[in-house]
């Protein structure tokens, strides 16, 4: 029986952390390293260089920044020598894939969220079983999916509320669960309680929490396996924010549906139970965070909405906003962009900047001061 709802929990004052979703892509073979990838967990950020090495920064108390210690790093530190393909952060946990095509996970692991087997936090890479298959990965509050190479999705860690989206009565799991049969799966994002994915036909499913309609189902009720999205066949990538989620569709149009608290849906101030189309067509990706959304438009330019009380919009305020603002105007950012409560973003010439919250110095710049427009990061030669 539901005990929560989402909209409770964020306009609580102690509002309780997550992971961010973030946004994956096709699922294909192991790949020659992005050129560059970020990643924004709850307080700590981790980035790949176009080298394949990475780095990461910020809050360290569950072992999330994988350098063998639980310290606190105010700039990046490398996490061993090997060559990564693919980054994601949780609330308090991180994974990735090599380019060997083998899954590593490491931190915070109270509901078997990293894979291993047990239920016990990581401060180092951890390997998730022996596979060497994988694509995509994504890390949520306490639950993980990720795709592999022949189409077939799995998910393990916290399933209280269905987010893993198998069958069965299982309250959390330390190992892969595969969810279904179907070896059609493109990409996977998950939210604090819910999850969505692509297909390769362009279908969208969702499973899990629907409180608020995160799932975009017309309706309230959850779902315990994938159910499809409309009946629209168009769509190119997904991102699960806290209780809401936010897509593109092939055509460069923007949707977001769910709990709209802070106007993360772009339009409005009331919650969606089925896709809300954002203003705009030439919307190129999407990143939904806590309750703050950023995406970037196909002349390079980049928009956030939704909660600013850190300054994560970039716009050199605290003020919310319920649609699209622009963040400065440079016309250089990359797709390679993260939000929470704190933002990070590639440009084109493969600089990294960062701005928000700093309270762990998660913005990498050597101080917890709180930034309201993108700070340039250093990341070591």
């Amino acid at each position: 029986m539901r005990t929560f709802t989402a909209r409770a929990l964020l306009t609580a004052a102690a509002l309780t952390a997550f992971a961010l979703g973030g946004t994956t892509g096709p699922a294909a073979a192991a790949a020659p390293p992005a050129t560059t990838t970020v990643a924004a967990g709850y307080s700590h950020t981790c980035a790949i260089r176009a080298d394949g090495g990475l780095w990461c920064w910020g809050d360290n108390t569950k072992g999330q920044l994988g350098d063998g210690t639980t310290v606190k790093k105010t700039t990046p530190v490398r996490v061993g020598t090997a060559t990564w393909t693919s980054i994601d952060a949780g609330t308090s946990y991180t994974c990735g894939t090599q380019t060997d095509g083998s899954l590593w996970c490491w931190g915070s692991n109270t509901r078997g969220q990293l894979g291993d087997g047990t239920t016990s936090n990581r401060n180092v890479p951890t390997r998730v079983g022996t596979g060497t298959g994988w694509a995509t990965v994504s890390a949520g509050d306490s639950h993980t999916c990720a795709t592999r190479t022949d189409g077939t999705l799995w998910c393990w860690g916290f399933n209280r509320l269905n987010q893993l989206g198998v069958t069965g009565s299982v309250y959390y799991a330390t190992a892969p669960l595969q969810v279904g049969t179907a070896t059609t799966w493109a990409s996977v994002t998950t939210g604090f309680a819910h999850s969505c994915g692509t297909r390769t036909d362009g279908t969208l499913w969702c499973w899990g929490d629907n409180g608020d309609g995160q799932l975009g189902l017309g309706r309230l009720t959850g779902a315990t396996t994938p159910a499809q999205v409309g009946t629209g066949t168009s769509w190119a990538t997904v991102s699960a924010g806290y209780a809401f989620a936010c897509a593109t569709q092939t055509n460069a149009t923007l949707w977001c549906w769910g709990d709209n608290g802070y106007g993360q849906l772009g339009a409005g101030t009331t919650y969606q139970t089925a896709p809300a189309q954002v203003a705009g067509t030439t919307w190129s990706r999407v990143d939904a965070g806590y309750n703050t959304v950023c995406a970037d438009r196909t002349d390079g330019s980049l928009w956030c909405w939704g909660n600013n009380m850190a300054g994560q919009l970039g716009d050199n305020t605290t003020t919310n906003h319920n649609s699209p603002v622009r963040v400065g105007t440079a016309t250089t950012w990359s797709a390679q962009h993260v939000t929470g409560y704190h933002t990070c973003g590639f440009r084109t010439d493969a600089s990294l900047w960062c701005w928000g919250n700093n309270a762990n110095s998660q913005l990498g710049d050597g101080t917890t001061t709180q930034r309201t427009t993108p700070t340039q990061v250093t990341l070591p030669a």
